[in-house]
């Protein structure tokens, strides 16, 4: 495959075996651990947990990020089509709320296929926000919930800490598509989300005033209950961290951002403890869940 899934249509030949383009994965997706998973919001996570199947690779290169073995290092496991829908079958007989693919944006095409039939749960598309909207089309109702980050509106930071110097104008319209698609977020009787967007923004060190301006579009551009949001205090420095990465979100700076998000009237979402900035958190990509080599 000639690749343009993502924003920056590098045009990389990707075939089932040969690695290429930034995201550096080759066609077939290679998956780093798929298990039930507890640390999504709690419309996502439930009980039993969300059935989270982690890819490896990532269009984005966030200087902060917690995954990064798999993101920036690629650890994990090739598999076919269908090795990837058994292993969501698997989870679903496990319990799982819901099927959560994280980090998908490089395996669109093989998303697709997996969910040609569909499944018996919805299915959450779990991003980093930097999304084609050609490519969200293709993948129209197919996925129930869409949970991207909205993790800039300041385009400089932007580039500085993801390389994505067109992040916010490519994120917003993204998320657009993403609700237009779903709709207004929808609930079961026990208060798990059966459809819609919930956007995620992680507040960064020193960084109030891009939170606060990612907060006034998102309250700009939707009606109150349209789109949940998720402000999240979780930032923890990784090693090589500079500058003001390389301290955690103050108690200060989190009370003030989560204030904001009042004041603007959102209403709707979650905002986090500040025990949530945790590696704990960060599960283990150790190939958990994935199917094993025959004797």
């Amino acid at each position: 495959m000639v690749c343009t899934l993502c924003p920056r249509q590098c045009g990389a030949v990707r075939t089932d075996t040969a690695a290429g383009g930034f995201c550096g994965m080759p066609a077939l997706p290679v998956v780093a651990r798929a298990a039930l998973h507890h640390w999504e919001e709690p419309c996502i996570s439930g009980t039993r947990g969300s059935g989270a199947i982690f890819f490896s690779g990532c269009s984005l290169r966030c200087v902060f990020c917690q995954n990064r073995s798999i993101s920036h290092d690629r650890f994990g496991k090739p598999l076919s089509i269908s090795q990837l829908r058994q292993v969501c079958l698997d989870l679903v007989a496990q319990g799982a709320h819901n099927i959560n693919f994280v980090t998908p944006t490089h395996f669109a095409h093989a998303v697709a296929e997996v969910l040609a039939e569909p499944l018996p749960v919805p299915v959450v598309y779990n991003c980093g926000g930097y999304e084609r909207t050609e490519t969200l089309r293709s993948l129209a109702g197919k996925i129930q919930i869409y949970l991207p980050d909205l993790k800039y509106a300041d385009n400089a930071l932007a580039e500085r800490y993801s390389a994505a110097p067109d992040y916010f104008e490519t994120a917003t319209a993204a998320i657009r598509e993403m609700v237009r698609q779903t709709g207004p977020c929808r609930f079961d009787g026990d208060g798990l989300m059966t459809s819609g967007v919930i956007i995620r923004h992680l507040l960064l060190p020193g960084a109030l005033r891009n939170t606060k301006a990612v907060l006034d579009w998102i309250a700009d551009s939707f009606t109150p209950g349209e789109v949940l949001v998720s402000l999240m205090a979780q930032y923890t420095p990784q090693p090589g961290a500079e500058g003001l990465l390389k301290r955690r979100v103050t108690g200060a700076e989190y009370r003030a951002a989560a204030a904001y998000l009042e004041n603007v009237g959102i209403q709707s979402g979650y905002t986090q403890e500040a025990a949530s900035a945790r590696a704990a958190y960060t599960p283990d990509f150790d190939l958990t869940g994935l199917p094993q080599e025959e004797e």
